[in-house]
């Protein structure tokens, strides 16, 4: 038996990891863990200032997410969960907790990033914070699992790409 599928949703604030990640876990029926909701609030109060996370920061909540991943495959239920993972090293904290998880990169450039940061109502995160992600981003390399798509398509086209190549990948 396959193990059940893990996607995370990968890329900087803006690339749209929330609704593709949600999108492609209606379509594969899986569960979806939404990692901005998984912050701790003293990082949520840290970026609402503008004040970028830290490595020791993230940890507890790459964790968090790593633990909702594991427990969904466990159960035999696929997942899909929205994280930044900018750098390989947060990648390899999340295969700690599901060895098996592909990462789907939305590759998105700083202007469009920081046009769709800045225009969520209500976010926690400024589009001030942008630049610091890009600094901190080591887009996926050609040893890791990760399949890498263009962030400015339509979500829909993206879940679909996303299907395809996953089928591939799997098979």
């Amino acid at each position: 038996m396959r193990p059940a599928p893990a996607v995370v949703a990968m890329g900087v604030a803006g690339c749209g990891k929330s609704a593709v990640g949600e999108a492609l876990a209606a379509v594969l029926g899986a569960a979806f863990v939404e990692g901005d909701r998984l912050h701790p609030p003293e990082n949520v109060a840290r970026m609402a200032r503008g004040e970028p996370l830290t490595d020791a920061l993230r940890e507890g909540w790459l964790d968090a997410i790593g633990q909702r991943i594991a427990v969904s495959v466990a159960s035999g239920q696929g997942v899909v969960a929205a994280c930044s993972a900018l750098k390989r090293s947060y990648r390899e904290r999340l295969r700690g907790f599901c060895k098996d998880i592909v990462f789907l990169y939305l590759e998105i450039d700083p202007a469009t990033a920081k046009q769709r940061v800045g225009s969520r109502p209500g976010h926690f995160m400024p589009a001030s914070l942008v630049d610091s992600q890009f600094a901190t981003l080591e887009a996926p390399a050609a040893d890791e699992r990760a399949l890498t798509l263009d962030a400015t398509r339509p979500v829909g086209d993206i879940v679909a790409s996303a299907v395809s190549l996953l089928g591939e990948a799997n098979s």
